[in-house]
């Protein structure tokens, strides 16, 4: 399809319904611009003491990384996002 079909006239984005499929975010709905190929879930993991010594204002932050593929099957909101297991 062409791009236009997902952009108003203005070239601003139009925003759909998505939900993500498996993984810690299964269930999860959201919504996203342009139709991205992936999507990427975080999730916080909190550090069990001091950051260390490269880091003495405790500014480090850890989270997880999950990766979700768009499901080129959906051509309509919402649109699906599957986990990949083998990302990340």
């Amino acid at each position: 399809m062409d791009r236009m079909d997902w952009a108003d006239r203005n070239g601003t984005a139009r925003w759909e319904s998505a939900v993500l499929d498996g993984g810690p975010a299964d269930g999860l709905r959201t919504r996203v611009a342009d139709r991205p190929h992936t999507l990427q879930v975080t999730r916080p993991c909190p550090p069990d003491g001091p950051a260390g010594p490269d880091d003495p204002g405790g500014d480090v932050r850890v989270s997880a990384l999950y990766v979700y593929r768009r499901d080129p099957r959906t051509d309509r909101a919402p649109l699906r996002y599957t986990f990949d297991v083998a990302s990340p």
